[in-house]
This record gives structure tokens, C-alpha cells and sequence, in this order.
């Protein structure tokens, strides 16, 4: 599910949009209690971010592509 999102974010969004839309999810995830809002839109709300943001694209395509994030020991 997230995976389409990012895809269709990133084809139909201008790249300030896309950090913009990626916020207002993570916003409407912290009122998840509420009825039409709802917990899944903060992962939702990063991933969108995260396209605009590299440091934390790279760190969530660590996590998918391994498993784990690299860890510097």
C-alpha cells in the first residue's frame, strides 16, 4: 500500500507539494482517535515525506531492501 502511494506521489506531485502533503498526514495521524482520521496516516505521511527528504529516503529503503538498516558498529 505504501509502496503505491510513493509511486503515484511521485508521478502526479510537484516535489514541495509532496513534503507538504507528507506533513498534513503525519498531522491527521496524531488525531487518530478521531473517527475519519486514523493512526495509518503516520507512516503513510513519512514515506510521502521521505521522498523529498534523502536522509530519511535512504534510511527506509535500507530497511525494505535488507530487512535492516545498516548499523555503524
Amino acid at each position: 500500500m505504501i509502496a503505491r502511494v510513493q509511486i503515484w506521489t511521485r508521478a502526479h506531485l510537484p516535489p514541495g507539494v509532496r513534503l507538504v502533503v507528507g506533513l498534513l498526514l503525519c498531522v491527521g495521524g496524531v488525531f487518530g482517535f478521531l473517527p475519519v482520521l486514523g493512526f495509518w496516516m503516520l507512516p503513510l505521511g513519512v514515506a510521502v515525506a521521505a521522498l523529498d527528504i534523502v536522509p530519511l529516503w535512504r534510511m527506509i529503503q535500507g530497511r525494505t531492501k535488507g530487512g535492516r538498516a545498516k548499523r555503524d558498529d
